[in-house]
């Protein structure tokens, strides 16, 4: 039983020697590079995604009309004709009785839209103090007149001075925001029409 373990003490401080020993006596040389077990790993080819498919490429090329999953394609360019055109084609999904989305549309009018049309929505938002050209107001009557698609279109692709909301704030958020600033014209309205 002692001999087995005498030869496996041995054995250890005999591995661990030549560990020292490496350790000691051979030196890195750091202006090389290392050994590479597995070049393929290291420098793979570079595929461009949007290049034509030929044959031995990552995969073949998307059928007509596929849809990347998670994303809902928008079938309008940002032109005023497109503009006019999602007008006549979207109605709003969110009805304006919906306290749910009213609240969110409260919440992310704003976060994101009262800095430029003013807690009021007439155009009298914090940065137009700064010297920024301030926006419409919400209650006149381009704004009263043009149709939730329209009004999405523009939150989506922006307008003159507006820029793009569309990475900021989601589709189902924009209608909320729609929403919300319907209910809001249609109370100023009320209280208009009973002077």
């Amino acid at each position: 039983m002692k001999k087995g373990w005498v030869i496996l003490n041995g054995s250890l401080l005999i591995l661990l020697l030549v560990v020292i020993g490496m350790i000691v006596f051979v030196q890195r040389d750091f202006t090389h590079r290392n050994l590479d077990f597995m070049p393929g790993m290291v420098s793979s080819i570079a595929y461009k995604p949007q290049a034509p498919w030929q044959e031995g490429d990552v995969g073949p090329p998307l059928v007509p009309g596929t849809v990347v999953r998670g994303f809902e394609p928008f079938e309008y360019k940002p032109t005023p004709e497109d503009a006019l055109r999602a007008g006549r084609e979207l109605t709003s999904p969110v009805a304006d009785t919906n306290i749910a989305a009213l609240e969110r549309g409260a919440a992310v009018y704003a976060a994101m839209c009262q800095p430029c049309h003013g807690p009021t929505g007439l155009g009298d938002g914090v940065i137009t103090k700064r010297g920024f050209p301030p926006p419409p107001s919400l209650f006149a009557d381009n704004a009263l007149n043009m149709k939730d698609g329209q009004m999405y279109h523009i939150v989506t692709f922006g307008q003159r001075n507006m820029p793009s909301l569309a990475s900021q704030v989601s589709r189902s958020d924009r209608w909320n925001v729609l929403a919300y600033i319907r209910s809001w014209q249609s109370k100023q309205q009320q209280k208009g029409s009973r002077r």
